[in-house]
């Protein structure tokens, strides 16, 4: 009835197959030049932050000729030789200027990002902070050191891109507590480093900045997320930086160049700094959380650092850290201690240097008279799958594939973006269909084998 009311409403009219040929094919290439259109818009922001970035550098480099042309007799070897208990200790007595100091690592750093590409941006406001220092009624810990920061810890007026295209379009309005802090111990913030797209990646390269290299071998990776931290520390273009961990992001760029870094627990000093889309750092769920942490040549650097941050203005700008001041009776301690050790989980498969370096630690305590006890890290496969892998994919990726929407993923996450977006069933077969080709993983868990590398990749897929 209703078909017979709209035919009379509607004269049938024959289709003309030319007219619906043309219609298809405008179509077509309206959605080709749509597209076309979206990957211009998104090489010129590339190409815009670039180009800002390039005239950063060249304005700083300028500015450190002029310095160079003021003051020529600066010896800057001796300068950046000094540990960063030394240098502090010069800086508070006078015998070092900040201004000498800050001029140093500023020319150092240019040298390092040229071999390295290591930094993202320099911050120009680093001449008005050492202004600020020298109004200051008291010397803070960090008087006169200059700091570097991973690109997406906040400092006012300049982006905190995290390597995607989306994050190009404003800056941010409002100095990072951490930032904050460290200029409130007379620290000067004078450099943002390059950091892998999303961050969540152990490379250092993204489609915007390009790859940071490793400045001990040019054909390495400095390792990530803090990649382009470790590779200027470990340049000698920084004395002291400040990174983020959440899987090892401070931890493998620290061990890949050589240098110290520490992870601090959560819960303790964990400084706020610029979410990733209104999400976490890396879109990791809130139950795998992230902390920011210094990098730098030695331990006493860090724990000059940790000193530095733990103070009163920290804990007034950040409910989230207990109001617990660094215990240097506890650190300077030459009390016996007992340490315990594993050179192996059972999980990961540890490379000859690795197991070397746990050997020659053990011994160093040991023989500081201290005691050793090994052991293996219980239900390390439970933990990896049913704690780490589950929580960490729980929505399938989809929240980090949510970030490069509308944007250029690197090559070096590629795969990692494709094997998110299989969808699950997908994924369910390719587990079955591979399963058999290698040993199955409940069995190698109950005799305590390791597993193999295609194995635990196979969990991954099938979680």
């Amino acid at each position: 009835m209703i078909q017979q009311q709209l035919r009379q409403l509607l004269p049938e009219r024959e289709v003309d197959p030319s007219a619906a040929l043309a219609l298809l094919g405008s179509s077509a290439a309206a959605v080709v030049v749509w597209k076309w259109l979206g990957k211009r818009q998104i090489q010129k922001k590339m190409e815009e932050a670039r180009r800002t970035r390039d005239e950063g550098v060249k304005k700083m480099a300028k500015a450190v000729q002029q310095f160079r042309e003021q003051v020529p007799s600066v010896q800057t070897d001796a300068i950046l030789s000094l540990s960063l208990l030394e240098l502090t200790e010069r800086l508070r007595e006078g015998s070092l200027s900040p201004r000498t100091v800050l001029y140093t690592y500023l020319e150092k750093a240019l040298e390092v990002t040229q071999q390295t590409n290591c930094l993202r941006h320099f911050i120009p406001e680093c001449e008005e902070q050492l202004q600020e220092i020298q109004r200051q009624k008291e010397k803070g810990l960090l008087y006169g050191i200059p700091v570097s920061i991973k690109d997406h810890i906040s400092h006012k007026g300049h982006l905190s891109t995290c390597g995607l295209v989306q994050c190009l379009d404003t800056p941010v309005q409002e100095d990072s507590v951490l930032v904050k802090v460290l200029k409130s111990q007379g620290a000067i913030p004078f450099a943002m480093t390059n950091v892998p797209q999303s961050l969540f990646n152990y490379d250092c390269s993204n489609p915007i900045f390009g790859q940071t290299l490793n400045p001990l071998n040019h054909q390495k990776s400095p390792g990530g997320s803090s990649g382009g931290e470790g590779a200027l520390i470990a340049g000698g273009g920084s004395i002291l930086g400040i990174g983020s961990d959440v899987g090892g992001s401070i931890r493998l760029p620290s061990s890949f160049c050589g240098l110290c870094g520490l992870k601090p627990t959560r819960g303790g000093p964990v400084f706020w700094c610029t979410p990733l889309l209104n999400v976490d750092v890396c879109s990791c769920p809130t139950s795998v959380p992230w902390v920011l942490g210094p990098m730098a040549r030695d331990v006493d650097s860090l724990a000059l650092c940790m000193k530095a941050l733990l103070c009163q203005e920290m804990f007034q700008l950040d409910p989230t850290v207990p109001p617990i001041p660094f215990d240097e009776e506890v650190y300077s301690s030459s009390a016996r201690l007992r340490v315990g050790y594993y050179d192996t989980d059972g999980y990961f498969p540890l490379p000859p240097c690795t197991r070397r370096a746990v050997r020659e630690t053990r011994e160093a305590l040991r023989a500081a008279g201290h005691q050793l006890v090994p052991f293996s890290p219980p239900r390390i496969h439970y933990v990896m799958t049913e704690l780490f892998l589950k929580t960490f994919f729980a929505d399938g990726g989809r929240a980090w594939l949510d970030v490069f929407t509308g944007g250029i993923v690197d090559p070096s996450l590629k795969s990692q973006v494709n094997s998110c977006k299989i969808p699950r069933l997908g994924k369910k077969l390719l587990a079955l269909i591979l399963k058999p080709l290698v040993s199955p993983w409940p069995r190698a868990q109950s005799r305590g084998r390791r597993l193999s590398k295609t194995s635990r990749c196979l969990k991954a897929l099938w979680y």
